[in-house]
């Protein structure tokens, strides 16, 4: 029992380590990693590295290629794309739904909590931590909705867009005025979810997660 938590326990912390230095870039996208090479440099055996790696995959954070090691997933123009149009295609659902039912109670705290959120993006913006703090509240905005559908497959296909949603909004916060922009175009759609507008709000969400494929970010 003991060897279960202890395998468990260093399964996790080997995803938190990995997923860490992937997410602050120090390690190379064009590099194929050697499991067992990346085990040793951790100081831990093959077997929860391995469940590890498995649940990184998962994630969409790397690649796994078999028999050779892993690679880091990389944001292109085809994994851009398709990651945007599975986040409308999840997303608009949510919407849609939720601002046809506005007078419901949980739509209600959907949008309280959604108003919330805006208040922290609206500080993001002039935090000495942006943009992380704004990417951050950017992101848990955007989980509200899918949250509010209470669907675990949405759960599990967002879950796995994180890597892209995260390496997506980095990339187009480098563009001057686009947080916000993003800022604006958040309370646009918590202004239509209020009013019950859903045809409105469903508009606004799918120009708003479209917005990076018509900008230069790559």
């Amino acid at each position: 029992m003991s060897t279960i938590n202890e395998t468990s326990s260093l399964q996790s912390q080997a995803y938190n380590i990995i997923k860490e230095k992937i997410l602050s870039k120090s390690m190379d996208s064009d590099a194929l990693y050697s499991e067992t090479r990346l085990a040793r440099e951790l100081g831990i055996s093959r077997t929860p590295l391995r469940e590890a790696l498995q649940c990184l995959s998962q994630d969409g954070y790397i690649t796994i290629i078999p028999s050779r090691g892993f690679k880091i997933r990389c944001l292109n123009q085809d994994t851009m794309r398709e990651s945007i149009q599975v986040r409308c295609a999840i997303e608009g659902f949510c919407v849609y739904t939720a601002a046809s039912r506005q007078d419901e109670k949980r739509c209600k705290k959907l949008i309280k909590d959604m108003e919330k959120s805006l208040e922290r993006q609206k500080a993001a913006l002039t935090s000495k931590k942006f943009p992380d703090a704004f990417t951050e509240e950017d992101h848990q905005f955007h989980l509200l909705l899918v949250r509010y559908a209470q669907n675990e497959e949405f759960n599990h296909l967002f879950q796995r867009l994180l890597y892209m949603i995260h390496l997506t909004t980095s990339n187009a916060l480098n563009v001057p005025g686009r947080a916000q922009a993003t800022y604006d175009e958040h309370l646009a759609l918590v202004e239509h979810l209020k009013n019950g507008d859903a045809t409105r709000a469903y508009q606004v969400l799918i120009e708003h997660l479209m917005m990076p494929l018509k900008m230069d970010l790559l």
